[in-house]
Parts: structure tokens; C-alpha cells; sequence
């Protein structure tokens, strides 16, 4: 159990790696995605899978649509086009498929193995209803801080994309 925690960790690390150098921003959700559930596994190796559970619907579905769509609105035009048929190359989705493909199989490494070895006293189930009793007590802060955080990432990218396509604009009518 310890080398899946420490795996998924290390593919969490490399994923995000990823997310901060790649300047493609596709590429660079793809593997925001991968890292979100590598965060995920890692939840579910401490023995929190509603947490784990939590993490890909929130995060790694809800979160990635809200940024698809605001890669959607900031569409460029005919640049955009050239760029969105080099996504569609195989080689693109070979690191974030690896990366995810090997979170797969320490998932079910760990369903296989592990779930024998849990007893009842190891493990306490949590309640939804005490998740968000923590999450907005004790943890209220937090919480905000991250939607903020997360918000300001937000309006930079549309601001730093709006300016970009005016750039672009300006070029393409500039060109006789």
C-alpha cells in the first residue's frame, strides 16, 4: 500500500510538472487531469474514498469542463484551426495516457489486493454530511481561498487569452 501511495505521488509530481511547462494549454489539462487523479488515488490509498471520490467529480469533471469551456470562448479563428488538427495527432495523447494508464492498474492493484485485508475496525466510514460539517468549520478558510485561488486563475486566462487574440487579430488584418 505505502509503494502505491508513493507511485501515485511521484505521478502527481510528474503530471504537474507537466501542467506548469507545457505551453500548449490542452496539453497542459490533459495532464492537470492526470494529476487530479493521481490526488485521488492518493486519497484513496489513506483510506478517504469518498474524499477520492469527491476529487474526480469536482475536480477532475466539473473543474476541466468549466476550463474546456473557457478554452472554447477564447477561440482564435483560423490559428486556432492549424493548432486544434495538431491535437489530434496520436503522439499528443501518449504521456497523459501512459501517466493514466499506470494510475489504472495501481487502482486495480489495489481493489485486488487490499480489499481482503481491510477489516471493519481499520477503517471508520465518513458521512457526506461530516465532510461538509468540516469543510465549511473548521476548514471554511481553506476552502475559500482555494475557490479564489481558483477564480483568479481563471479571470487571468481569459484576460491573458483576450489579449492574445486581439494580437492575433490585429495581425491576420494587418497581412494584405
Amino acid at each position: 500500500m505505502n509503494s502505491v501511495f508513493y507511485i501515485s505521488t511521484a505521478v502527481a509530481i510528474l503530471a504537474t510538472l507537466m501542467v506548469v511547462t507545457r505551453s500548449n494549454v490542452v496539453h497542459a489539462l490533459l495532464y492537470l487531469i492526470v494529476s487530479f487523479f493521481a490526488v485521488a488515488l492518493i486519497f484513496f490509498t489513506l483510506g478517504a474514498p469518498y474524499v477520492a471520490a469527491l476529487e474526480v467529480i469536482i475536480y477532475a469533471g466539473a473543474i476541466m469542463v468549466l476550463f474546456v469551456f473557457v478554452i472554447m470562448m477564447l477561440n482564435l479563428g483560423t490559428s486556432s484551426n492549424i493548432q486544434e488538427s495538431d491535437w489530434l495527432k496520436h503522439r499528443v495523447w501518449i504521456g497523459p495516457s501512459l501517466l493514466a494508464g499506470f494510475l489504472v492498474l495501481e487502482l486495480i492493484y489495489l481493489i485486488i489486493f487490499t480489499s481482503a485485508q481491510l477489516s471493519p475496525t481499520s477503517s471508520v466510514e465518513i458521512s457526506p454530511k461530516q465532510v461538509g460539517i468540516a469543510l465549511f468549520g473548521p476548514y471554511a478558510v481553506g476552502v475559500e481561498l482555494a475557490s479564489m485561488l481558483l477564480l483568479a486563475g481563471l479571470v487571468s486566462a481569459y484576460h491573458l487569452g483576450a489579449r492574445r487574440s486581439q494580437v492575433l487579430s490585429s495581425r491576420i488584418e494587418d497581412k494584405p
